[in-house]
């Protein structure tokens, strides 16, 4: 071998002094090798700087070198989903695997396995894919029929409490939650966190439902409706990535104030209504937001990381169908839910 060419497998194997298979079932932590001959290979390859060629081996081990990933089509304008995306990215390229974004339903994909961000329970493609017998990694649970061979959750009706009494400590009595509806896991912990809180605390729950695809102006429409129906409304907390900045022209043009001095008294038109807003998505345009808004981090790349892995455990058999593990979430307070 040249000082300028790539090591082999064979190149390997010569050097240990053992067969091209011996090598490979080394390399891999496959087959019948004995430790001694595993660390003799092993000190090979890295003398020679050994790199494993990904798309040998996948086609050894008759696989694509390639999972999909399925997210709902909000991806265009969330950031949420965004990150999400390159989580997966991350943890496939850790594993040598290429992704394959998967928009449709209409044939069974050409992958080894399957991630699959929130599914709604009412997504006709998800219902396919659940149905293709492909190993399935599920960021949250799948309301709708089938199950995942795994699922990668986050506790966010605990969250959803903690942050209501956050707010109850900084003075409010009387809150309100406009969320998703129930099509995603994520969405019903929120609301089922919500009025949860409520009954505790015996305060009547005042909850409106908007499309998991909302736009503002829905936003702004149950908003308004809300603020109408019961002016005492002190405290809102919004469920859907980035309606709480939406909201803030809205909040401003109703006379609600978001923000106060240390003293208590208003920064804005004085006698202004006092409300804290807070979000069940953080995102860079709530630390920006004026004031910078309370939200709960969902820490979405790292999620998709853990789903990319819990997938690669499945598939080499190191994690079993029904596996559940379960991600961590963050309530990073901002000014927004300052106290009186």
């Amino acid at each position: 071998m040249r000082a300028d060419e790539p090591a082999t497998i064979l190149t390997v194997a010569k050097t240990a002094g053992v067969s091209k298979t011996t090598a490979s079932d080394a390399l891999r932590g496959s087959g019948r090798v004995s430790e001694e001959t595993r660390a003799r290979v092993m000190e090979a390859a890295d003398a020679l700087g050994y790199v494993p060629n990904g798309s040998a081996r996948h086609l050894r081990r008759a696989s694509t070198g390639t999972i999909g990933l399925h997210v709902p089509e909000v991806l265009t304008r969330s950031s949420y989903y965004m990150s999400f995306v390159f989580g997966v990215v991350q943890g496939a390229a850790d594993n040598d695997y290429d992704v394959t974004l998967i928009t449709s339903g209409r044939r069974t994909p050409r992958v080894d396995g399957l991630v699959l961000g929130d599914p709604l329970g009412d997504d006709p493609i998800v219902a396919k894919l659940m149905d293709t017998g492909l190993p399935t990694v599920t960021c949250e649970r799948f309301t709708g029929t089938g199950r995942a061979d795994g699922v990668v959750r986050s506790e966010h009706a605990e969250m959803l409490g903690r942050l209501m009494d956050h707010l109850r400590a900084s003075g409010a009595t009387r809150p309100a939650l406009i969320v998703a509806g129930d099509v995603s896991d994520w969405a019903a912990s929120v609301h089922r966190g919500f009025r949860d809180w409520c009954v505790r605390h015996d305060v009547d729950p005042l909850v409106r439902t908007v499309p998991f695809d909302c736009s503002a102006g829905e936003v702004h429409e149950v908003a308004r409706e809300l603020l109408a129906l019961e002016p005492r409304i002190d405290a809102l907390v919004c469920g859907p990535a980035g309606s709480a900045t939406d909201l803030l022209p809205l909040l401003r043009e109703e006379g609600r104030d978001l923000l106060r001095r240390e003293d208590g008294n208003d920064l804005r038109r004085g006698e202004g209504r006092r409300l804290l807003l807070a979000s069940c998505v953080d995102s860079t345009a709530m630390q920006l937001a004026d004031p910078p808004i309370t939200a709960i981090d969902l820490r979405p790349r790292e999620a998709g990381v853990r789903c990319a892995e819990l997938l690669f455990d499945l598939l080499s058999g190191t994690a079993s169908a029904g596996t559940e593990r379960i991600h961590p979430i963050e309530l990073t307070l901002r000014a927004s839910t300052r106290g009186s």
